[in-house]
């Protein structure tokens, strides 16, 4: 559990004084930190790419949103209503459908009968909507329920916590759960934009993201304790200049209409009615005061895209080699697309590549040569320690030259997050990316059993890691599961599956035509992978079909005694080893296959191994025969690639044959 759920869990039993006094002590000092983007951001004035500027040539946007949030909140809601409608103004109400209070259904028709909005704010504001995706989804189906009981168009979540991707669930024109810059929210991370942005769904549709700009009233006068409204003048004014959306976000909880007796959460109302009065007074007939649905609906034609206003300075670890490593090189490549400046740490691809390169726009820093010639677990640790201390120092240097904005590790191993101790110090952000689960590697190596010492010790190793890191990311769900069950809080961690990055594996033509039938399997040679498996089963196959050819490309701890196997079946002359390839050339090699496999074993760490290949291989058209593994029968099921019992050489076999035999089958798994 994080501290932020804590604080959640605990929040009912601290006096709200207490409350209030260590947010004031936070603040103050968070104030003076970010100084230089709070209250604005100067990198935030950045319009959208194409934007077509504001209705009838207006110079900005004013929207004006209350969160309604308590019993006292929902009985002052007429009196705000009727305050800001004296003034000229419309604003939009947002209540929470499932907390302390009820709202009437009169009170939501007056107000929009008034000319005024009613949107949906959280369901419970509990502090427990983003817990995890299954909590989402099950609030989702109860706030899309209000949302359309309501014939609300908006949604703001409680404590603007936020997950743009997970919104999406919802039914909504638009969402305003996030800001432009404010340090001093739970969730710290500013869109940096003070314009609306489309924000997609993977169906292809979408909503709007309309980020607050203008302080929230319970930051500006309850926890910095100001006075009077001058901070949203400024703020306002340039804002104007900008041509921005002036978007505030106040509360009637806090806003003390009689005058007197302010208590500890509340602040004179005529503080927000002395700045409508200056809106009005200074930028007459200069802005469109509009409901956020009008804006959102102003917006929809043209979707404007958020501007990459920040390039940011990242720096990824990885012990292996970057050229080969697909998962690294669509992180990299994609933040450098981006625009953001990109250092790759990682292991030497082969004797003549240059310690400091360029690939593509990314740089990399080559520290180490990798070899596959490990005989003992303590030959394997040597080279990950001397790999990690020579890491750490490159790293080191180069964020006390120019410090990095994240840091993202990749393992295995988990603990080379610890590389990045300097910059965790400096207050960069870590990122731990879990390839594959190290307790569960080892003990496939090496033959270890989970009680061992050693696997004990990589349990704690991983709690450690993940505890280091600042967010995690595990490349399938299953061990998400299964990380979330023993290191990590379900908050903290992402499950990212590899995809194929359809740039680089864009169908290819076949350019073969020599009679020949080439099974191929590119990828590591380590003894879960099950290679042994796939060359005796391929013996097999090879007397029905002599046309048959096996290549392999990688390389492993398991190549030499691979070969060994290889040359006691007598299949020299058919099945072929090859140095691994550059991911680049890797599409052509497959659109040239007739068949690829990928023989996992079940028994062991490749039961739930998700592999990429699978996938790529598809990308090509070339038809695919898989172990019945865990993760694969997680994935993919008997419509789109061949299955044979993990194992079993004669299973594997017949499924080879049946494959490259059947042209109907064949033609239906590609």
């Amino acid at each position: 559990m994080s501290l932020r759920y804590v604080y959640y869990f605990l929040k009912p039993f601290l006096p709200r004084s207490v409350r209030i006094s260590v947010r004031r002590w936070r603040a103050e000092r968070l104030s003076l930190r970010f100084a230089d983007t709070w209250p604005i951001s100067p990198a935030a004035a950045q319009a959208p790419e194409g934007w077509p500027g504001w209705p009838d040539g207006k110079k900005f946007a004013l929207v004006l949103t209350h969160d309604v949030e308590g019993r006292v909140g929902l009985e002052r809601c007429r009196q705000l209503m009727d305050s800001e409608a004296r003034m000229g103004f419309c604003s939009s109400f947002n209540f929470v459908p499932e907390g302390e209070y009820c709202v009437s259904k009169e009170l939501r028709d007056s107000l929009t009968a008034n000319g005024f909005e009613v949107g949906v704010h959280d369901l419970k504001h509990d502090g427990k909507l983003y817990v995890t995706r299954s909590t989402f989804r099950r609030y989702a189906k109860r706030i899309n329920h209000y949302v359309k009981e309501w014939n609300a168009a908006g949604f703001r979540s409680g404590f603007m916590h936020h997950r743009l991707d997970w919104l999406g669930d919802l039914n909504i024109l638009y969402d305003a759960s996030t800001f432009d810059t404010d340090p001093f929210e739970p969730q710290p991370d500013g869109v940096n934009t003070i314009f609306p942005f489309w924000v997609s769904r993977r169906n292809g549709s979408g909503y709007l993201e309309l980020p607050y700009t203008l302080v929230q009233d319970f930051t500006l006068f309850i926890l910095l304790e100001q006075r009077n409204d001058e901070i949203w003048r400024k703020k306002l004014d340039w804002l104007a200049s900008r041509g921005g959306m002036v978007l505030m976000n106040t509360h009637p909880d806090y806003m003390n209409f009689n005058g007197n007796g302010l208590r500890t959460s509340e602040f004179p109302a005529r503080f927000y009615r002395e700045f409508l009065s200056y809106v009005k007074e200074r930028y007459e007939g200069q802005y469109w005061n509009c409901l956020p649905r009008d804006l959102a609906s102003y917006c929809l034609p043209f979707r404007p895209r958020r501007p990459n206003v920040c390039k940011r300075r990242i720096c990824m670890l990885s012990h292996s080699q970057y050229e080969t490593d697909n998962r690294v090189r669509r992180y990299a490549e994609t933040l450098a697309e981006r625009g953001d400046e990109v250092d790759v740490i990682s292991l030497n691809y082969g004797k003549k590549t240059p310690k400091f390169g360029e690939c593509g726009n990314v740089n990399v820093v080559r520290v180490q040569r990798r070899f596959y010639d490990e005989k003992s677990k303590w030959t394997y640790l040597r080279r990950l320690i001397r790999f990690i201390v020579v890491s750490s120092f490159t790293l080191t240097r180069l964020h006390l030259k120019r410090p990095y904005d994240l840091v993202h590790v990749h393992n295995i191993p988990d603990f080379l997050v610890f590389a990045a101790w300097l910059p965790k110090l400096t207050r960069t952000p870590v990122i731990l990316d879990i390839h594959d689960i190290v307790p569960e590697f080892y003990a496939s190596k090496f033959n270890g059993a989970s009680q061992d010492l050693i696997c004990k010790c990589l349990f704690l190793s991983e709690k450690f890691s993940c505890g280091f890191a600042e967010h995690v990311i595990i490349s399938n769900h299953i061990w998400w599961e299964k990380l979330v069950g023993r290191s990590v809080p379900r908050e903290k961690c992402l499950a990212l599956a590899n995809h194929v990055d359809d740039r680089v594996f864009r169908l290819r033509k076949r350019t073969r035509s020599d009679g020949r039938l080439i099974i191929v399997f590119p990828g590591g040679l380590q003894w879960h992978q099950g290679l042994d498996i796939a060359i005796r089963a391929f013996a097999l196959a090879q007397r029905e079909l002599p046309q048959l050819e096996f290549h392999i490309y990688g390389e492993g701890d398991q190549k030499q005694a691979l070969q060994s196997l290889v040359d006691e079946l007598g299949m020299q002359s058919k099945i072929l080893f090859h140095e691994g390839i550059p991911l680049t050339e890797m599409p052509e090699l497959m659109a040239n296959a007739d068949l690829g496999i990928v023989p996992k074993r079940a028994n062991s760490f490749g039961n739930e191994a998700y592999s990429t290949k699978i996938m790529e291989f598809m990308s090509q058209g070339v038809p695919v025969v898989v172990s019945r593994t865990k993760i694969d029968s997680f994935y993919f099921d008997d419509t789109v690639v061949q299955f044979f019992e993990a194992e079993n050489p004669h299973a594997l076999a017949e499924a080879m044959l049946r494959v490259l035999r059947d042209e109907e089958l064949k033609q239906s798994l590609v």
